[in-house]
C-alpha cells in the first residue's frame, strides 16, 4: 500500500497543530530556575570577616560545632529564591560555593577563633573535649521579595547550646537578618547574603559567649561544678 502524500497544506495544518505545544514546551524554561544539568553557572563565594566586640567575656571552657542542619530546599549549591509567599524558585545560571549550612559554620568557627575569646573551638569531631556543644537548625536562607521591587537576603537560624556534661539545654535562641538587595542583579543578591550572614554570625557568636560565660557563673551540683 503506498503512503499517502503530504500536501504543503497538510505540512503547514500540522505545523500549526504543534506550535502551542512547542510554546508550552519552552514555557517551562522560562522560569527563574529553569536550566538543564549542563547549565554553566557563575559561582559566589560570599567570604564576611565577622569581628567579636573586645567587651564580649572571655571563656575557660571548650566549645563544639555540631555539622548545622537544614532542609535541603534551602541547604543547597542553588541560590534560593521567594518571588510570592508560597513559591520558591532558583536563579539560573548561578550557585554557591559552598553550602549555606557550611557558610555558616565556617564563617562562627573563623569569627570565634580569630576572636581569642576560646581557648578551644572546633568542629564537632576534632578530638577537644568540649565543654559546651552548638547546635544550629538553618530555617531560612532565600531572596525574599516579599511584596517588594527588590529582594533581601533572609536569613534565620535556631541555636542551642548544650552542656556536654549532663547533655541539657543551656538556653536556645532564634537569630534572623533580612537585608535588602541594591537591585534584582544576582551579584547584587549576593552582596545583601553576605552582609546578612555577617550579621547573623556575629550576633550568634556574641550570644554563644554570653550565655556560656552566664552558665558557667552558675552552680552545677549534679556535676559538681
Amino acid at each position: 500500500m503506498s503512503r499517502p502524500a503530504v500536501t504543503p497544506s497538510g505540512t503547514r495544518r500540522a505545523a500549526a497543530l504543534l506550535a502551542p505545544l512547542l510554546l508550552v514546551a519552552l514555557g517551562g524554561c522560562s522560569l527563574l530556575g529553569g536550566g538543564g544539568e549542563r547549565e554553566r553557572s557563575t559561582i559566589y563565594a560570599p567570604d564576611p570577616r565577622v569581628e567579636i566586640d573586645p567587651s564580649a567575656p572571655a571563656a575557660s571552657w571548650q566549645l563544639s560545632l555540631s555539622p548545622p542542619s537544614g532542609a535541603r530546599s534551602i541547604d543547597s549549591f542553588r541560590i534560593a529564591v521567594r518571588p510570592t509567599p508560597d513559591e520558591l524558585q532558583v536563579y539560573s545560571g548561578a550557585a554557591w560555593a559552598k553550602t549555606p549550612t557550611d557558610m555558616l559554620q565556617d564563617a562562627l568557627l573563623r569569627a570565634l577563633e580569630d576572636s581569642g575569646k576560646l581557648p578551644s573551638v572546633a568542629r564537632q569531631g576534632a578530638g577537644i573535649a568540649a565543654d559546651y556543644k552548638l547546635a544550629i537548625d538553618l530555617r531560612r536562607f532565600e531572596a525574599d521579595y516579599a511584596g517588594n521591587a527588590v529582594p533581601a537576603a533572609t536569613i534565620e537560624i535556631n541555636a542551642k547550646l548544650i552542656h556536654t556534661v549532663d547533655q541539657g539545654i543551656v538556653d536556645a535562641r532564634t537569630f534572623s537578618a533580612a537585608e535588602p538587595a541594591a537591585g534584582t542583579d544576582v551579584a547584587l543578591v549576593v552582596d545583601a547574603f553576605s552582609r546578612s550572614l555577617s550579621q547573623v554570625t556575629g550576633d550568634l557568636a556574641h550570644w554563644v559567649l554570653a550565655t556560656g560565660d552566664r552558665h558557667e557563673r552558675e552552680e552545677h551540683p549534679a556535676t559538681g561544678r
